[in-house]
């Protein structure tokens, strides 16, 4: 009897690893598999086992600089929603329970609305004839349009704005399980709010930031409406030349094996990170 109420928790587990399976697993060992074929313009996808898709991204300049900048991308943004990011889930951590109610709320409250909706109001904030040009010709601060649409900078203030919530959040989770008589401890020796910010307060928001960098860089280096609407023809990353290679040129398999490059680069990079930043906090806050 024991035995059997130990097994139980898996049993009800049975449910939701079904639906993993069936909707993650299944899926990408399909798309592992069909990035072996071949493709023919006359004869079309053709069952094999062959690495010539593997091979022709990864000795192509061409496919090389659509995954730096995609990379580059992602770090930028990933970089700019820490430095946004932890400030504001601290200032939030600080805030009185009402007011921080209605914060939470305006921070969350992005993230209910579609992100191509999101996305079409950067672009029209930021096209050479947007809000923030205009603004900024009828106060006379600049003479013609500055380029903003279909520029990876466009690109990233888009996403800062997507994402800088799951940061957020992160870091803020991380601020509940410290203990506030270290900063009052602090305080009361004679340090400065930024000495108690700088030694006491992000160290121990750090695994926060950890989490939440990883966060928006996965789903950075992914994103795919944002760079679509905002980067175009001109700018093209990873997601959207999956998307060119199965919907415009037919070549599953092509697009099939640059997203399971950029699958397992975006793992790799995350492992990698992961180890290093753990060891390195070890080091220094350890």
């Amino acid at each position: 009897m024991a035995r059997r109420g130990a097994a139980v928790p898996y049993y009800l587990s049975l449910p939701a690893l079904a639906l993993f399976f069936a909707l993650l697993i299944v899926p990408l060992g399909m798309t592992f598999l069909l990035s072996f074929y071949r493709f023919g313009f006359y004869t079309g996808i053709e069952p094999a086992f062959d690495l010539a898709n593997y091979i022709d991204v990864l000795t192509d300049g061409y496919f090389h600089e659509i995954f730096g900048r995609t990379f580059a991308i992602a770090l930028v943004t990933t970089a700019i929603a820490a430095l946004i990011g932890t400030p504001e889930a601290y200032i939030l951590y600080r805030m009185k329970a009402r007011w921080r109610s209605l914060v939470l709320l305006a921070i969350l409250g992005p993230l209910l609305i579609s992100v191509v909706v999101r996305t079409l109001g950067w672009a029209i904030l930021l096209g050479n004839r947007g809000v923030i040009n205009d603004v900024l010709m009828r106060l006379g601060l600049i003479e013609a349009p500055i380029k903003m649409m279909y520029t990876s900078g466009g690109i990233v203030i888009a996403l800062v704005h997507v994402f800088v919530p799951f940061m957020v959040i992160a870091v803020w989770a991380a601020l509940h399980r410290q203990d506030p008589a270290t900063e009052r401890a602090a305080a009361s020796l004679g340090a400065s709010q930024l000495t108690i910010f700088f030694r006491i307060v992000l160290p121990q928001a750090m695994p926060g930031v950890l989490s939440g960098s990883l966060i928006v860089f996965s789903l950075a280096a992914s994103a795919f409406a944002t760079p679509a609407i905002l980067g175009g023809r001109r700018v093209k990353v990873v997601s959207t030349t999956v998307y060119d290679e199965f919907l415009n040129t037919l070549n599953w398999p092509l697009g099939a094996a640059i997203a399971m490059l950029l699958l397992v680069a975006v793992m790799a990079i995350i492992v990698s990170y992961n180890r290093f930043v753990e060891r390195r906090y070890a080091q220094v806050f350890g």
